[in-house]
């Protein structure tokens, strides 16, 4: 099993998938069995994936786990999946908020369960393969099939404008997706193969502008899927009217799709072109920290404010992955991580009070914490993680972000710190209008506290949030060396592309011991002269002897 974990952890649930969608054929039995059989299948892929982390080699910056297994022998496309340190944690959070997807929809989703539960089987097993591919055609193939069972769970079991938001998350997606092909296809076509390690060697070798065009067309699909400003409109349609499971996924994993890529393919496929435009990405990351945030404050639906926070959060994470610096980086594949955490755990969150009052308008809340206080403190804690309070994992990633993206654009720096505290204020603002006050709508009163169910997935959450605030080095040693090597890709071979801060401060220094040089020269000249003031020669810079003189001085003799 160890030898075949990544295929494994691909396939079973797939195969679980199968199972649960043929046993829920009766209304009754089967959707009890098909909710049983989906805890379960989840519970044993998340299993599967400790024993990842637990025989993970933290030491090194190698893909693990490799598997390759020929796919198109004649065209040198292959099965070949492994994990880096980057691609585990992004596993682990994938088995880690799956089952607990299963278990926030156990009473909400009351039609069609069967499906439900085999479309979440079959969506952790394409995320999964999406971060475990090594084949570039792979990659593809797993990371636009996501949109498939996404799509269906929101426009099946979303709400009352469940189609249009179906729509616009499928086509906004798929917009950047065509060019994201024809990038796939020119990589192909020039270096003769698909597999990933194979084009991080070679593809820096494309000239400067053929990478600029590859670049942007990654760009445009990566860039979606993050979802960067001014891409990002279709995001609080879709978590508006997804169901809380859809939101937890969407919010938790899948906007983490696009941030992946651009640190698999982007930055060590194509440096030249991530340096060229680095400043590009910074301007949109800074503006959607602080339109994003500003957005939030206004906000009157629940889930739509945390929307509009997950772009802000993201807009950290592409700050960091473009300031290609140790701490910056590791701070973006933490916040990735925390993010993924804290806002699942927010819709979880609004999900508990929605099955209750059937609204997420806030103004219809207030004083909560009156009749659900344990509920007020679970939302609490998931607040404060959202807005980056020390001893979280909010703060953990933000600020190794804050202090790595400094030393590459400290202006950029300045605007996106600015987010930090719009999002305590808005994060602050909705948890003191839902929870505290006095209780004006009746119907308040006959809310219940956190149920056992509901007990089950709110304890994990709370265990991740404070594990990585408190012991973040139980991640960072296992991510550091991928993030290492990383950088070392990235080094570019353009002189005309754009240096980040810490390589121009490197290109000065270097100029002032040239000058330095240049000025102690005469200084050595000098103290190179006799006694007399004449200067003296080295021996091979003495003039020749004139041999026609010496000739004629032998013959007059």
């Amino acid at each position: 099993m160890v030898e075949h974990l990544l295929s494994s952890l691909i396939i079973l649930p797939l195969v679980a998938a199968v199972i649960v969608y043929f046993s829920s054929r009766s209304e009754t039995v089967g959707a009890a069995q098909a909710r049983w059989l989906a805890l379960i299948a989840t519970m044993l892929t998340f299993a599967l994936s400790l024993v990842l982390l637990v025989d993970f080699k933290t030491d090194s910056s190698d893909f693990q786990f490799v598997e390759m297994v020929p796919w198109f022998k004649g065209y040198n496309i292959s099965c070949h999946v492994g994990i880096d340190g980057i691609s585990l944690w992004m596993i682990l959070l994938t088995t880690f908020l799956t089952p607990i997807c299963v278990l926030c929809s156990w009473k909400s989703i009351d039609k069609r369960v069967g499906e439900f539960m085999a479309l979440f089987l079959v969506l952790e097993s394409l995320v999964i393969g999406t971060f475990a591919a090594l084949d570039l055609l792979l990659f593809y193939l797993f990371f636009e099939a996501v949109l498939i069972p996404m799509y269906l769970i929101i426009g099946i079991w979303g709400g009352q404008n469940r189609i249009y938001a179906a729509y616009k998350f499928f086509l906004y997606t798929l917009a950047g997706s065509v060019l994201f092909l024809l990038a796939l296809l020119y990589l192909y076509f020039t270096f003769g193969t698909t597999d990933i390690p194979t084009l991080i060697a070679q593809a820096p070798s494309l000239g400067h502008g053929v990478q600029q065009w590859l670049w942007i067309a990654l760009f445009a699909s990566f860039a979606v899927k993050v979802p960067m400003w001014p891409v990002h409109t279709w995001l609080p349609d879709a978590h508006v009217q997804a169901p809380t499971a859809g939101s937890v996924i969407l919010a938790g994993i899948l906007l983490k799709l696009g941030a992946y890529g651009f640190l698999r393919f982007s930055l060590p496929m194509l440096p030249d072109a991530s340096h060229y435009f680095a400043h590009f990405v910074f301007a949109l990351s800074v503006i959607a920290v602080i339109y994003t945030s500003l957005v939030a404050l206004v906000q009157e639906d629940m889930k739509k404010l945390i929307a509009y926070s997950s772009v802000a959060h993201m807009g950290f994470v592409t700050l960091g992955i473009f300031s290609f610096n140790q701490q910056a980086v590791e701070g973006a594949v933490i916040q990735m991580v925390s993010h993924g955490v804290v806002s699942g755990a927010l819709f979880l969150c609004v999900g508990v009070v929605y099955d209750q009052l059937h609204t997420r308008e806030i103004k219809k809340y207030g004083g909560v914490t009156n009749v659900m206080p344990y509920f007020a403190a679970f939302f609490m804690l998931f607040s404060m993680a959202s807005s980056g309070l020390p001893g979280t994992s909010g703060f953990v990633g933000e600020i190794l972000i804050i202090i790595g993206s400094w030393q590459a654009m400290p202006l950029a720096t300045m605007g996106a710190a600015t987010g930090l505290i719009l999002g305590a204020a808005y994060m602050l603002w909705l948890y003191r209008r839902v929870m505290f006050g006095e209780i004006t709508n009746p119907e308040v009163l006959h809310m219940k506290d956190v149920s056992i169910r509901e007990w089950l997935y709110f304890v994990p959450l709370v265990i991740a949030v404070l594990w990585l605030g408190i012991h973040p080095v139980s991640m960072t040693r296992s991510i550091s060396p991928s993030v290492k090597h990383l950088l070392t890709q990235t080094v570019t071979t353009n002189d005309t592309a754009p240096q980040p801060a810490a390589a121009v401060n490197a290109a000065e220094k270097k100029a002032e011991a040239v000058k330095e040089e240049a000025v102690k020269e005469p200084e050595k000249k000098e103290k190179a002269t006799t006694g007399d003031g004449k200067e003296t020669m080295p021996p091979e810079n003495l003039p020749e002897p004139d041999k026609n003189k010496e000739n004629a001085e032998q013959d007059s003799e």
